[in-house]
């Protein structure tokens, strides 16, 4: 379910489907590291500013699912202008600073992302920019990510399949929203 906040500025409700706290799993490769299962969990928050603040956190998983150590984190801010372009702002732990550059798809909860510049620290490690899709798909966020180094030309290494995590306040608005109507069984509903 798509909640649009009555604090949310204005020119955010096209991004509004991306609003919350997301957790799921997905795979890195890329050449030169361990490809590996990994687990994520993503923030996208608002202040009633006109962009979200977006953090996550990614942690590598052994056979069983189990947490063995981080994998990337990166912060940063989101917006999007009346035209649908949308524009990242974000800095990762690796000491990588990009800009992305992208657009709402239109009629659809997708966003198209390219980098449109990089800084790195001298302790980064060799990067020239990414791709990076990111998509709302039956309640669940999706994405994709692209990387390209000097050495390896731009190709897919991260993907992910989030799911909203629902807190007990949540269910119980949605709770005090049903119909007065709803029949008692919960079966009855369904006939």
């Amino acid at each position: 379910m798509i909640e649009i906040p009555s604090d949310l500025h204005k020119d955010l409700v096209p991004l509004a489907f991306l609003l919350g706290n997301w957790t799921g799993a997905g795979v890195h490769d890329f050449p030169g590291d361990e490809k590996c299962n990994f687990g994520q969990e993503v923030s996208f928050t608002q202040d009633g500013r006109d962009f979200l603040e977006y953090h996550s956190h990614t942690w590598v998983l052994d056979s069983e699912g189990n947490k063995v150590k981080p994998l990337e984190s990166e912060s940063g801010f989101w917006r999007i202008d009346k035209d649908r372009k949308v524009e990242v702002v974000m800095v990762r732990d690796d000491g990588v600073v990009e800009i992305w550059y992208g657009e709402l798809a239109d009629k659809k909860p997708q966003i198209d992302l390219v980098t449109d510049a990089v800084a790195r620290t001298a302790a980064a490690g060799p990067y020239n920019g990414g791709k990076r899709l990111y998509g709302y798909v039956k309640s669940d966020l999706m994405w994709v990510g692209e990387k390209q180094t000097p050495e390896v030309e731009l190709r897919p290494y991260m993907s992910a399949q989030l799911k909203k995590v629902v807190s007990p306040e949540d269910v119980e608005r949605w709770a005090k929203a049903l119909p007065d109507d709803m029949p008692d069984d919960g079966i009855a509903f369904f006939k």
